[in-house]
């Protein structure tokens, strides 16, 4: 029983074989590239605080109106944000989990 054949495996298959983790290597860093691109948006406290991130987990904007800002309740502002960032972050776990490829016994 000869181990040239890959061990039954005809150099055809392993070609094949090859050529499908090559492209789902490819697909995968797409979607990868795609995700960190997209900008989420999340708004709280009826649009009184809002925040823009990557997928590449990036802050890029947070914007909070003024009627929110009350120097004398400083943790409900602080608390919008944490709500906003967390929003969005969880919007980029779905989205990452939705749009990239799940190979079984990677993840």
């Amino acid at each position: 029983m000869g181990y040239g054949n890959f061990g039954g495996f005809g150099g055809a298959n392993m070609n094949q074989l090859m050529r499908q983790a090559q492209k789902m290597q490819e697909d995968m860093a797409r979607a990868k590239k795609e995700l960190e691109e997209t900008v989420f948006t999340s708004s709280v406290g009826g649009g009184m605080v809002e925040v823009k991130m990557t997928g590449a987990r990036e802050l890029k904007a947070v914007n909070i109106k003024e009627q929110v800002i009350d120097p004398d309740d400083k943790e409900m502002l602080e608390d919008l944000i944490i709500s906003a960032v967390n929003d969005c972050l969880g919007q980029i776990a779905r989205k990452e989990q939705d749009s990239l490829p799940q190979v079984p016994g990677l993840f």
